[in-house]
């Protein structure tokens, strides 16, 4: 009975684990050994194509195991013209580190 009540227990607890990693806002939690990598250099990003176009730059995603895949930077158009980029990153959280999207936001 006893040991029953452990297993739902730790059942109940690794399934909240789960799901509260993978519940949205644009956040992933995660223990994060090292930081990521220098980012990758490109040299000269070359001229917008097109008027308004704004620069974003690549960066290293986590893929749960290691910093294995380099994303490319791109320009892109704002989908208004009062919002700046902010670009995607790792900030720290208590004991781990929190993944906070690229996002538009307000000037």
């Amino acid at each position: 009975m006893m040991r029953s009540k452990l297993l739902i227990t730790a059942a109940s607890f690794s399934t909240l684990l789960f799901l509260s990693a993978c519940a949205g806002g644009g956040y992933y939690y995660a223990q994060v050994p090292p930081p990521p990598p220098p980012p990758r250099v490109i040299g000269v990003v070359g001229l917008a194509p097109g008027p308004g176009y704004v620069w974003i730059d690549g960066y290293w995603a986590w893929d749960g195991r290691g910093y294995r895949t380099w994303v490319p930077g791109r320009w892109v158009r704002p989908p208004r013209p009062d919002v700046i980029w902010v670009a995607p990153h790792w900030e720290r959280h208590g004991n781990g580190h929190r993944w906070v999207e690229g996002k538009w936001r307000r000037r």
